[in-house]
């Protein structure tokens, strides 16, 4: 059940409450992702204690890997991964996608080849809805297609008219005891698609309803274009996720324009690289720059990594490739994530949400090699929920 508590004056952000049979989620809200049921490089007791309220599975890589049958033994996703709170899994539609070179969409679904050994798959709205059940999800993702934001108009119109035959096929579908359903709009950039979808999805009454086809490689501003074209069709009462995004400063702004839910690879991803975000951009802990630099990863942060740690230490960590050094990253970086949302819902329940988007903006210095990085790495499947 969702609650919509209080909407911003000078924007369309919203302040809600999403409720399960296994927690309460404050919107908006951040989801760390665990595509193969884990945060990588965090374990549950650490993502609990930096506030998170609900993670991110994959269905097309859980179904690979255990592999239904081990996870049905362990009693569920929850039990498997000891992760007793709220999950979300997608359907595997972003597969579709990111697995382009070694799939055939067909109309009921799609053949893929295995990322992993090459062997024939098939996945399609039965079998991703039965998956997700047996995972036992407290939200699933209907099977939607997602298709390039550079394809001709054909394959756009092509790709929403499946993503509806399948929604309506997910529709029909057992679910787990308490189980939420999304649908998931695409249709790119284009006004008419974007709202048809939505509204022909809004019919179906689903629990929820996410803003597809984003972060799969296009410039900013046709991935906020793609947002403000859906937003006015979905249901107000209802919540609504924006899949795959994004950095600090674009949270800020979809949140704005109406989203109240958010997964994102960034966090974790960067991490690796030596890169943390900080409230003024990113910061390069691998740099010659923070040698001796005995601050923390960033001042005024409450985080593990940072009350306990330097930039100095990590920097020596990351460069002698300890895995201690991705790991209080990945503690940073996570736990920033977390910190804005909360400081989004403290100032949308305050009535200052303009003063904060305002400051924000004019602070964080947006780094293109994050964002270069970013879209280049959209393409690796086993990094994304």
């Amino acid at each position: 059940m969702f609650e919509l508590l209080k909407t911003d004056s000078g924007s369309k952000a919203r302040l809600g409450r999403l409720t399960t049979s296994r927690g309460v989620i404050q919107t908006p809200v951040f989801m760390p992702v665990g595509t193969q049921a884990s945060v990588k490089a965090l374990d549950t007791r650490e993502l609990r204690e930096m506030g998170t309220e609900i993670l991110l599975g994959n269905t097309y890589h859980l179904n690979i890997r255990p592999g239904m049958e081990i996870i049905r033994a362990a009693g569920g996703l929850h039990r498997f991964m000891n992760w007793p709170w709220p999950i979300l899994t997608d359907s595997g539609g972003f597969q579709v996608f990111s697995l382009a070179k070694i799939r055939k969409v067909r109309a009921h679904g799609v053949e893929f080849r295995s990322h992993l050994d090459g062997s024939a798959l098939f996945l399609g709205p039965r079998e991703a809805m039965e998956i997700q059940r047996l995972l036992g999800s407290d939200i699933a993702m209907v099977f939607d297609e997602c298709p390039a934001h550079d394809c001709p108009p054909k394959a756009a119109l092509e790709a929403v008219e499946r993503t509806l035959a399948w929604a309506r096929e997910c529709r029909q579908q057992p679910r787990a005891e308490g189980q939420a359903v999304f649908g998931i709009v695409q249709g790119g950039i284009d006004p008419r698609l974007r709202e048809r979808c939505a509204r022909e999805l809004a019919g179906l009454d689903f629990d929820g309803y996410a803003i597809g086809g984003v972060s799969v490689g296009e410039p900013e501003h046709e991935m906020m274009k793609a947002v403000e074209l859906t937003e006015p069709h979905l249901p107000e009462r209802l919540p609504r996720y924006a899949m795959g995004l994004g950095t600090p400063a674009q949270l800020v702004e979809l949140v704005a324009r109406g989203v109240d839910m958010f997964d994102c690879v960034l966090p974790t991803r960067v991490a690796r690289n030596g890169t943390a975000f900080t409230r003024k951009g990113t910061v390069n802990i691998k740099g010659g720059a923070v040698k001796a630099d005995f601050d923390p990863i960033e001042k005024g942060c409450g985080c593990f990594a940072c009350r306990n740690f330097t930039r100095a230490y990590a920097r020596h960590l990351l460069n002698v490739n300890e895995i201690l050094g991705l790991r209080l990253l990945s503690v940073h970086n996570s736990h920033h994530y977390l910190e804005v949302m909360r400081d989004i819902r403290g100032h949308l329940a305050a009535g200052t949400f303009g003063e904060f988007r305002r400051d924000f903006a004019a602070t964080y210095v947006p780094s293109r090699k994050i964002l270069s990085s970013r879209v280049k790495q959209a393409l690796k499947a086993e990094d994304r929920g």
